[in-house]
């Protein structure tokens, strides 16, 4: 799995690309790790437009960020979640715990303020 992070706004925008999966989660987390220590209340959003699959290690992981973020009191976000992903998400109940949002532009906007 591939992922790229970009900057925008003071939002670390983070698009993994594959599956989410096995070693893979632990790829996702060690991409995300630097956005949270860089930061005293990390914004990040997870786009995951080119994800086609993730299991329940790929969970754990972003769930490991989102604690690590929330201790610093910062905020995540997620966009582009197709239905496979969002399913997961809502049958594990852990929708609740990522601020959704239907665009980047409107993530990026909500997050930054």
């Amino acid at each position: 799995m591939i992922t790229k992070i970009r900057q925008q706004n003071g939002i670390a925008i983070v698009e993994p690309n594959g599956k989410i999966m096995g070693p893979a989660s632990s790829e996702l987390w060690d991409a995300i790790l630097p956005q949270i220590e860089t930061s005293d209340a990390p914004r990040i959003l997870i786009n995951f437009e080119h994800v086609n699959k993730i299991d329940s290690s790929g969970l754990g992981a972003l769930m490991v960020a989102r604690s690590a973020i929330a201790r610093k009191k910062g905020r995540v976000g997620v966009v582009n979640v197709g239905k496979q992903i969002k399913n997961l998400i809502v049958l594990s109940r852990l929708a609740s715990l990522f601020e959704h949002f239907d665009s980047e532009d409107a993530a990026v906007s909500a997050l930054a303020a």
